[in-house]
């Protein structure tokens, strides 16, 4: 099929000898009653939490780079001694479809020498991802949307909440969006202050982006992009080329970030 096609909403397949579709493994603890606040982050430590650092294996925490302190989950570089593309991201445990999810998070310090430019003060909440252990030991981003949150420089318009697309593909108006990044319309955050940004996932259906209790961006129809190896190798071993559920994570890209608050509200099938 070709990759311009816009693909109307499906319903789900299972992913042969993949896991893509885990909900019937959800844990208790993660399904409490619709509209019900649970913490991702419980502000004590990681439990829940597994960290894929590119070159590393899977739950191997390479410098220490994701921990707990203070109660905030910080993404950090004290032992490292450049950056050297170690692309990392933290999974949680339970995949999902509905839902809201609300993240609180400011970026500190200087970025690690080695990163790229475009990395600074920038991470990310991955929605919809691949399962973690279907990642390869060396692939620097897993395939899902990546709702980008970046800090301004000082002066400037840079804003956050932005949309990414690694191995995949939305529609906005009406029309297939097949560029990588995509900006949102909030204002610039400068400095080190603590910045709200909520996403409102239907499935496959309509993806909104807010900061602040303000919608700044919204898109419908995720799915894979048969040009990207990534996304290829999970259509042919069967995946949905519609993206309706996936995991969360959080982004490891150069610059220190953390978040004081990671929670999540499930929303009526």
């Amino acid at each position: 099929m070709a990759s311009n096609r816009i693909i109307k909403p499906m319903v789900l397949l299972g992913l042969t000898g993949l896991t893509w579709c885990l909900g019937t493994m959800t844990r208790a603890a993660d399904k409490p009653a619709d509209g019900e606040w649970i913490q991702l982050f419980n502000g004590k430590n990681m439990d829940g939490w597994t960290p894929k650092i590119k070159g590393y294996a899977l739950g191997e925490n390479f410098g220490n780079t994701f921990r707990v302190e203070n109660g905030v989950l910080k993404v950090a570089y004290d032992q490292y001694q450049k950056f050297d593309n170690k692309f990392g991201h933290i999974f949680y445990r339970t995949p999902f479809t509905n839902y809201v999810i609300r993240v609180e998070y400011r970026f500190v310090g200087n970025q690690l020498a080695g990163g790229a430019g475009w990395a600074f003060r920038n991470s990310g909440i991955m929605i919809h991802c691949q399962p973690p252990e279907t990642m390869g030991k060396n692939q620097d981003f897993p395939v899902c949307l990546e709702v980008q949150l970046l800090g301004g420089p000082g002066s400037g318009a840079r804003p956050t909440a932005n949309l990414c697309t690694p191995g995949t593909h939305v529609v906005m108006g009406g029309k297939l969006i097949t560029q990588h990044c995509t900006d949102s319309t909030s204002k610039t955050y400068h400095g080190d202050q603590w910045v709200t940004v909520e996403v409102e996932v239907h499935g496959s259906k309509v993806i909104q982006h807010k900061v602040e209790g303000q919608e700044v961006l919204a898109y419908t129809e995720p799915q894979l992009d048969d040009r990207d190896a990534d996304a290829v190798k999970l259509l042919a071993a069967g995946a949905p080329r519609l993206v309706g559920q996936g995991y969360i994570s959080l982004q490891s890209e150069s610059h220190s970030v953390e978040f004081r608050k990671v929670e999540l509200r499930r929303l009526p099938d």
